[in-house]
């Protein structure tokens, strides 16, 4: 076999979308149901507070509401990343030329294509659906409103995380059009331990790697090959000069340290609704000790997956061109030794101390009582030296230690024990 035969087959294994955490945001009225009591989460109390007059939004041309929109939800710009493949709902407008932006924190996704009639926006939601849908007009209006959506937008956002709505994010191999070698191959369960490589297939990066590849800023512009990417000029850039009008954008990066964070977020969001749409399930039939069994082994998931069980290890160190990496760990919290678990380490892993900064969030605190029982006595198990299984053989006594320290410091409600084992 030659080494094109060999590398086209090994893409056709791993050929797969990584769709951006907001897309689907599809604007169908007609398939809207009826939504149950609104939620609690950071864009259904901004458009409350639009509603009630006490926010106003500013216009910009080319921009809509969107500066003032990222700013009401505490959004940072250097977030931004780009995504110029053919998987969103206004796939029409979005190619190479017009990438689709997508910023976030650890709530909130908005999602932003240059001459689209929409800004797209989701919110992770604890203790309900999982994740609620909105959208705003991006066109000037007297007073803007942001719309509730509804199933419409399940139809991308409910596939394969056990009936749980979900966040997808995806990697395709692009045509010079940004449509996807194969649509049919889907999967959703790409993350922190995706190998740089099978990244980025249809975005746009920008930051340094080394002689690490991955997929991103290439198209495969032979139809008769659709699986040979132009590398050509591909990996390490520091920007995306001539590649498309960045002036339509709010910032001229991609950040590579900023999709790294938006990958594992996805994973760990998409786990822990999972969970709570499975124990919501079950106990609507009566919890059997068959169904804990089935839970018990999705936490030990959630468990692994909080502390980068199966992280690829990057080979040599990776550095953004935005402010992102900075202004993510300024978010803290820090513990007396002023540690945080949104230190970035980017030599050989992505954080200083591998425990997921959503233990912090709402999403997580919001997750039934007996399932966070659980997670919280097994993740305890593993960091006080009681799990010693091989799986968890790769964290050291030192990083444990360390992260039961920070916890102890930072996490308001853990449970007694914790804070008891800590005297």
């Amino acid at each position: 076999m030659s080494t094109s035969d060999s590398a086209r087959n090994h893409r056709r294994k791993f050929s797969v979308f990584f769709v951006p955490a907001v897309a689907c945001l599809a604007a169908s009225v007609g398939l809207t149901a009826a939504l149950p009591e609104l939620p609690s989460d950071p864009i259904t109390r901004l458009a409350g507070r639009l509603e009630r007059g006490e926010v106003t939004l500013e216009y910009r041309e080319g921009e809509g509401y969107l500066r003032d929109l990222l700013k009401a939800l505490d959004v940072n710009t250097d977030s931004q990343t780009l995504v110029f493949s053919k998987t969103s709902f206004q796939q029409a407008i979005i190619n190479p030329r017009n990438p689709r932006a997508v910023y976030f924190n650890d709530e909130v996704s908005v999602g932003n294509v240059p001459g689209g009639d929409v800004h797209e926006l989701l919110a992770l939601e604890a203790g309900g659906q999982g994740m609620v849908f909105y959208s705003m007009s991006s066109k000037k209006v007297d007073r803007p409103r942001l719309q509730r959506r509804g199933i419409e937008c399940l139809f991308c956002h409910a596939m394969g995380n056990k009936g749980a709505p979900s966040l997808v994010v995806a990697s395709v191999i692009p045509d010079q059009d940004g449509t996807p070698a194969y649509t049919s191959t889907f999967i959703s369960t790409i993350d922190h331990r995706t190998p740089l490589e099978q990244r980025w297939g249809g975005w746009y990066v920008t930051g340094t790697h080394g002689s690490q590849k991955h997929l991103g800023n290439a198209v495969a512009p032979d139809p008769l090959h659709p699986l040979d990417l132009q590398e050509e000029g591909s990996q390490n850039l520091k920007n995306l000069e001539g590649k498309f009008d960045t002036s339509k954008h709010l910032t001229g990066t991609s950040d590579i340290v900023a999709l790294m964070t938006l990958e594992h977020q996805v994973g760990m969001a998409n786990r822990l609704n999972a969970v709570a749409f499975q124990y919501a399930r079950f106990k609507r039939d009566g919890l059997s000790d068959a169904d804990w069994t089935e839970l018990d082994a999705d936490i030990d998931d959630i468990v692994g997956y909080m502390l980068f069980v199966d992280e690829a290890r990057l080979a040599e160190p990776v550095t953004g061109v935005s402010t992102f990496t900075h202004t993510f760990a300024d978010r803290g919290p820090r513990d007396s030794r002023g540690r945080s678990l949104r230190d970035f380490d980017l030599q050989t892993r992505l954080f200083r101390h591998p425990l997921s900064y959503m233990v912090y969030s709402a999403l997580f605190d919001g997750m039934p009582s007996p399932v966070l029982d659980r997670i919280y006595q097994r993740l305890y198990d593993v960091l006080t030296n009681r799990e010693t299984g091989p799986k968890y053989a790769q964290l050291s006594t030192t990083d444990r230690r360390a992260l039961f320290e920070i916890l102890v410091e930072t996490k308001p409600n853990l449970p007694a024990y914790w804070t008891a084992s800590a005297r």
